[in-house]
């Protein structure tokens, strides 16, 4: 049971990063500075982000907190969507826009460095 509370906090989790990516895109492709990009869309994603995470855990709190006959089962899943939504999000709101970054300064980097290749050879063609 507890596989598939942490596919539900996965699904969950995956969703919020990716509105935080889009939003950043979205900023970033607008012409606003990369890391402006990022905060921006941090802080617009913040709440909503926070919202569904506390409304979905405290859903599970009954379940996490269950007692009787059959409560296993229900423990295990409450416990593991509650615990992996707060450690999801928590980590989610610093690592993903972190990755981001990381992922298009260094796409950028690359793409520079092919256009910077291919300039001398275009260079040299028109000269001959």
């Amino acid at each position: 049971y507890f596989q598939v509370a942490m596919l539900t906090t996965v699904g969950l989790t995956s969703k919020n990063a990716v509105l935080i990516i889009e939003f950043a895109k979205q900023y970033y492709e607008q012409g606003t500075a990369l890391v402006d990009a990022i905060m921006h869309a941090v802080r617009d994603r913040l709440r909503p982000i926070v919202m569904t995470s506390l409304a979905f855990g405290l859903g599970v709190l009954p379940m996490a907190l269950a007692s009787g006959a059959g409560s296993g089962a229900q423990i295990a899943i409450g416990t593991g969507v509650l615990g992996g939504m707060v450690v999801g999000t928590l980590l989610g709101l610093f690592f993903i826009p972190l990755f981001y970054l990381v992922v298009v300064r260094l796409f950028d980097r690359n793409k520079h460095r092919q256009q910077d290749a291919e300039m001398p050879a275009a260079a040299g063609a028109s000269h001959a």
